[in-house]
């Protein structure tokens, strides 16, 4: 099997006309999405995750999942993840796109599940943190100062390795409200 590699970090050579079949993570996913997470984490893209984090939080994540095709190995083509901190947010979270599906939508998709899933829920509003401005820009978010999070936020920020020295964007969505629902303000 052919494998992309970087700093040991390796992901199946999936083949990007691959079909894509979408759905919630499952404890057996989590090799797989430690290891997409982790090969952007290798570049600095994102923070990695450990293997224990993602088991306590795999209902968290939504799957794509990319078909063996044209002699290529099936996995996963990307992952992201709802987290809830309050009753009024939640994090879009451990967003990671396969390198061969980049710029296909994959990632847009994964956010829009996301979304779908936190109005099911009736939350008024998701944050992000990001080193993708533009990307979450596309998908509705705004850069907003971090000094505006809800303190729930910093609960979480203080167990991560980078926290005196954070250089995340964070980003914000208000979400319109859910039928028979009132936002709130």
């Amino acid at each position: 099997m052919t494998v992309l590699t970087l700093d040991s970090i390796a992901v199946p050579d999936l083949h990007p006309d691959a079909p894509l079949t979408w759905r919630k993570a499952r404890l057996s996913d989590i090799d797989a999405v430690h290891e997409l997470i982790g090969y952007w984490a290798a570049r600095g893209l994102m923070l990695v995750r450990s293997k224990q984090l993602l088991a306590e939080t795999i209902r968290d994540f939504q799957l794509a999942v990319a078909e063996p095709h044209e002699g290529r190995p099936g996995g996963l083509a990307g992952v992201c993840g709802l987290h809830m901190l309050a009753p009024d947010l939640a994090e879009v979270r451990g967003l990671a796109v396969h390198p061969n599906f980049q710029g296909r939508g994959v990632g847009r998709e994964l956010v829009a599940a996301c979304e779908r899933e936190a109005r099911d829920l009736a939350l008024p509003a998701l944050f992000a943190w990001t080193y993708q401005q533009k990307f979450f820009e596309r998908c509705g978010f705004e850069r907003i100062e971090k000094t505006n999070l809800h303190p729930k936020v910093w609960s979480e920020c203080q167990r991560c390795p980078f926290f005196e020295n954070c250089n995340e964007i964070a980003m914000y969505r208000r979400l319109s409200a859910v039928s028979g629902q009132r936002s709130v303000p």
